[in-house]
């Protein structure tokens, strides 16, 4: 077997499996009218019936539902630890995962002191009467934000964060990879796994078909689930008030993975990916791979970036907020991921009901490099094929004749114009005698 020689030979005849998948999603969770100074006094003064609003009333309710998750926790014997700094929260939950046996549950509580938005109350002074008054102000404070470590019977392993402090913003995170794996597994459909990803499939068409069911109303109806069974900081009287939490992007990871036939494939491809792409970051690659006009006026850095953290290397092509990264996930597979930072740099808005329109942005910028780094390729087979085309075969003992368009000894005589290409100025061109410039010859026969 002959090793492929040319990135566009890898894609078309060496990937055994492919799939689009949406990846992690990083979601804000929120109170639309609680964001605003006007809407907590609103909340206060006219839903609650205080006549002022001010942070003497927010720390009740701040004490209450860091009470209610203590009960949760000693209720249903769920271990409530305490992160240290430094330590990964991610490899914690492995573990806890690893001993954890019940289709779905929590894993564990874990309480960290983190930077949060927070409404505050300062005092003001009326310049004219001279009267103090308080004033609510949005402000930022490091507060303690509490980590429910959870698995769905759906979506497998998530997490869903909350802050201590009015508003209690939170943080819901969750993987398409996992969400399709438990798919999988329910429909009896057999796969190999691949670190946050699948190696083999025996159904994959249906395979593609199951990841492109996660939608909106899918995470939303996994969001709300949850809300019912943690402890929640608003009381079933503010809920029935319509104050609920709303759902938005914060961070989108559109993945696609292409599994290679061997791993010196996948070697040799990342190695000419890198080699020959270390532009894919300038503005004008960047915009074939984006799909957007960039200009002077454009914000952002547009940079390629080669990492090699330990012995993997892995490419970053920059865009504003956003990005592509691609890697050689496992020595097995090359994995292209879009991951959009702020939905805006796209003209989207961030609310969950445009997952459809990001993820079509996602995925496509994914092609899109792929499609670049077929034609930027300084492809080693081309004298190979020119030769294949402009010499005779024979095909199953008989002969086919060759397209020849020029001989070769007339392409090696042209072949150095072309070094000329790129300046216009190094010969002086000659025009008809019937234009205003004629040539030394028509001047001379008139």
């Amino acid at each position: 077997m002959t090793i492929a020689r040319s990135v566009a030979e890898v894609l078309a005849q060496h990937v055994s499996l492919e799939l689009e998948c949406i990846d992690r999603m990083y979601l804000n969770l929120y109170v639309p009218i609680l964001q605003s100074e006007a809407g907590v006094a609103w909340f206060f003064r006219h839903h609650r019936g205080h006549q002022f609003a001010s942070s003497a009333l927010m720390a009740p309710m701040s004490r209450g539902f860091v009470a209610r998750i203590e009960a949760f926790a000693e209720r249903e014997g769920i271990e409530l630890i305490t992160f240290r700094r430094g330590e990964r929260k991610e490899d914690i939950a492995q573990q806890y995962l690893a001993d954890f046996s019940a289709d779905e549950g929590v894993l564990f509580i874990g309480k960290a002191q983190e930077k949060s938005s927070v409404i505050r109350t300062e005092r003001r002074r009326n310049p004219r009467t001279g009267a103090s008054y308080a004033w609510l102000v949005k402000s930022s404070a490091i507060v303690n934000q509490y980590y429910f470590y959870c698995v769905d019977r759906d979506f497998g392993p998530f997490f869903v964060k909350f802050c201590s402090y009015f508003p209690y913003n939170g943080k819901l995170c969750l993987n398409g990879h996992e969400y399709l794996k438990r798919q999988l597994a329910r429909r009896g459909i057999r796969f190999t796994e691949l670190d946050n990803g699948v190696a083999q499939c025996a159904e994959p068409l249906r395979m593609q078909e199951i990841a492109d069911t996660l939608d909106a109303a899918k995470i939303d109806a996994l969001a709300r689930k949850w809300f019912r069974r943690l402890p929640h900081p608003f009381s079933p009287k503010d809920r029935a008030a319509d104050f609920r939490y709303d759902v938005s992007i914060l961070q989108a990871e559109f993945a696609l993975t292409q599994v290679f036939d061997r791993p010196l494939t996948g070697r040799f491809f990342f190695e000419q990916v890198i080699r020959d792409n270390l532009d894919g970051g300038r503005p004008d690659q960047v915009q074939l791979i984006f799909d957007r006009s960039i200009t002077r006026r454009t914000p952002g850095r547009f940079r390629t970036r080669v990492l090699t953290e330990g012995v993997v290397p892995s490419l970053h092509v920059d865009y504003k907020s956003s990005r592509i990264k691609q890697y050689h996930k496992e020595g097995r597979a090359l994995r292209t991921e879009t991951i959009i930072n702020d939905s805006r740099d796209f003209t989207i808005g961030r609310r969950l009901e445009n997952l459809p329109a990001l993820r079509k942005v996602g995925f496509t910028a994914n092609r899109r490099l792929l499609g670049v780094q077929r034609i930027s390729h300084d492809c080693t087979l081309g004298e190979d094929a020119f030769h294949h085309i402009h010499n005779p075969i024979q095909h199953e003992g008989q002969r086919v004749s060759a397209l020849r368009s020029v001989t070769r000894g007339r392409s090696r005589f042209s072949a150095p114009w072309c070094c000329f290409v790129y300046c216009p100025a190094a010969f002086p061109i000659a025009t008809c005698a019937s234009t205003s410039h004629p040539c030394s010859g028509c001047r001379s026969s008139s």
